[in-house]
């Protein structure tokens, strides 16, 4: 007599799912919405939608170069304007949808970090909402300084008592409760002219996330996340870093140098034009000698002449102009992380990202420069659905990073503010003040 096997157990099993990942993702956006990264050399802007997988679908892309900007910060909002208007117009037109708010990059107004401990006495009671809020508010207070406004607020842990390890306490009987807090800032008047800039496009802020922060949370995978990993974004007019552990931000940085500054050490020692700098740079941008550099020559047309005067240079000029600015460029990230209370052991895996990222042999002088024990790997952001193969590189972490973000990757399980008003910032402020002129 023949067994039939039993057909329950021939089923495949599914795969346990990953409540790490499920964990993190928090408040995603409903319907379509926008996101905006404006940066020293291109403005990017997306309009998307989070899927029933969770997962972020780019409906339209749009793409200018920059104008009106330097080191990250508006120093022309005219000019700023159109190009970002540019860039919103042709994703809306792609994704057929007009936007009235955009989550946006920071960059501007020199963002600082710092992590703090406030004590708040509960009394032998549980803890509550309000009294969450008003450590939050108790640790702005501590931090305000002239001229400069909170803008992440992310609680790293509680002390319940004597206990630690604690996420969320709310509800927990205690008489006193110390938060752990990192807050970022930056500064107000650059907040304010970049809220009337937006302004001026009839577009509002909807909510402002650190530049390297996004970046982190489109090329670090899971387990960088957790347990540590510097992300350190090589963008046009800045170098900015996010050191992630436990799955959360804890610390981050800016450094007034990118890749800007290469292109006009190329324009200004070859006397070439500005536009001619990036192409070498973009096209045969290296740090890595080879022996037929000496022998492969390259055009270059000179700056005032006419354009049959051409002179040709060995790439290997271009070479040993490029290196010397990555070179001080590493040497300024190690001594800002060697400044840092970063732990050690979480400064020993480094990803970098960003479009100066891409430059032949990036990785290696960087593994050279910040030491044997650093392991150092070039981020490639995940990829986005809708978006084209050129928005995939390196030079989109920034945006594709604030799309994770509006699928509710990153965001701290406690979204906790001071008071009744979560948008009660300078930021907000001026967006109101110019709705109501």
């Amino acid at each position: 007599m023949s067994h039939m096997a039993n057909p329950v157990a021939l089923r495949p099993q599914a795969p346990p799912p990953d409540f790490r990942r499920a964990s993190r993702r928090r408040k995603a956006r409903s319907g379509a919405f926008g996101v905006l990264d404006i940066g020293t050399t291109k403005i990017v802007c997306v309009v998307a939608r989070i899927e029933s997988d969770g997962i972020p679908r780019a409906l339209g892309f749009g793409w200018q170069r920059a104008r009106g900007m330097r080191e990250g910060s508006i120093v022309d909002m005219e000019e700023a304007e159109h190009a970002i208007r540019a860039a919103v117009a042709g994703a809306e037109e792609m994704a057929d949808t007009l936007i009235k708010g955009v989550t946006v990059n920071l960059s501007c107004g020199q963002p600082a970090s710092q992590a703090l401990n406030v004590l708040w006495r509960v009394g032998g009671r549980a803890a509550t909402d309000g009294d969450l809020s008003a450590i939050l508010a108790e640790a702005r207070r501590r931090t305000e300084s002239v001229g400069r406004e909170a803008v992440h607020s992310i609680p790293l842990g509680f002390l319940v008592d004597a206990t630690g390890g604690v996420e969320d306490p709310r509800g927990m009987v205690c008489d006193t409760l110390t938060a752990k807090l990192h807050l970022v800032d930056a500064s107000s008047n650059a907040l304010a002219n970049l809220a009337q800039t937006l302004a001026r496009c009839d577009l509002e802020v909807e909510e402002l996330v650190s530049s390297p922060f996004a970046a982190g949370l489109a090329t670090l995978v899971e387990d960088e996340q957790e347990l540590g990993a510097v992300c350190v974004d090589m963008g046009g007019g800045t170098t900015s870093l996010a050191c992630f552990a436990e799955g959360r931000l804890c610390h981050t940085a800016q450094l007034p140098i990118g890749g800007w500054q290469v292109t006009n050490d190329l324009a200004r020692l070859l006397s070439t034009p500005i536009t001619h700098a990036e192409r070498l740079k973009t096209m045969h941008g290296s740090v890595l000698e080879a022996s037929e550099d000496r022998r492969d020559m390259l055009p270059v047309p000179l700056v005032g002449e006419d354009d049959d005067q051409i002179a040709r240079i060995p790439r290997e000029m271009v070479v040993r102009i490029i290196r010397p600015r990555l070179e001080e460029t590493f040497e300024l990230l190690r001594d800002r992380l060697e400044g840092s209370q970063i732990p050690k052991e979480m400064r020993r895996r480094i990803v970098l990202t960003g479009g100066a990222s891409q430059l032949v042999g990036a990785r290696e002088l960087a593994a050279r420069v910040l030491g044997r024990d650093v392991t150092v790997r070039t981020g490639r952001p995940k990829q986005v659905r809708g978006l084209p193969e050129t928005a995939s590189g390196p030079a989109f972490a920034g945006v594709i990073g604030l799309l994770a973000w509006g699928a509710g990757e990153g965001r701290p399980m406690l979204d906790i503010h001071p008071g009744e008003a979560p948008r009660s910032g300078l930021l907000a402020r001026v967006m109101s003040w110019l709705r109501a002129r």
